[in-house]
């Protein structure tokens, strides 16, 4: 392909991304407080547990960089591009029930809304979880890489 065609080709698909509304990590967090969007479980976890182990699927998961909101109990982070996908903005809240009993919301959406796939689901995490969780209560370490 010539250099005309593919500066034209990035050229279309920026303008194809700008068309179809792209999500960012504050839009995570606007549905998150609406209440429209996320999934919930909890878990008999701490929440010292359990903000570990959030941290760990996103990394396990790809995720870039995470951004730590401790003293409002949420982490937001993202995934960049991949073969299938342009990404996808997630958040993770963390919130504390009793002692060894934590909620975790987690919010997941497509950077491109029009995506097909995403690099993250919203039950993919919660699956992930729920194996961290079985690790830590059997007394094992979090592994770098998903088990």
């Amino acid at each position: 392909m010539n250099i005309k065609r593919r500066v034209a080709s990035a050229l279309l698909v920026a303008l194809a991304m700008t068309a179809a509304g792209c999500s960012t990590m504050q839009d995570v967090v606007k549905v998150k407080q609406s209440g429209a969007e996320g999934t919930t479980k909890n878990y008999a976890v701490t929440e010292a547990q359990a903000w570990e182990i959030a941290k760990t699927v996103f990394r396990w998961e790809g995720a870039d960089a995470i951004e730590e909101h401790r003293d409002q109990h949420y982490m937001l982070t993202s995934s960049g591009v991949n073969l299938v996908s342009w990404g996808a903005v997630m958040g993770a809240w963390v919130e504390p029930v009793k002692d060894d009993d934590t909620k975790v919301t987690v919010v997941t959406k497509r950077r491109v809304t029009v995506n097909v796939a995403t690099t993250l689901t919203e039950t993919t995490f919660h699956k992930r979880f729920a194996q961290a969780v079985a690790l830590v209560k059997q007394g094992k370490p979090l592994p770098a890489e998903a088990p």
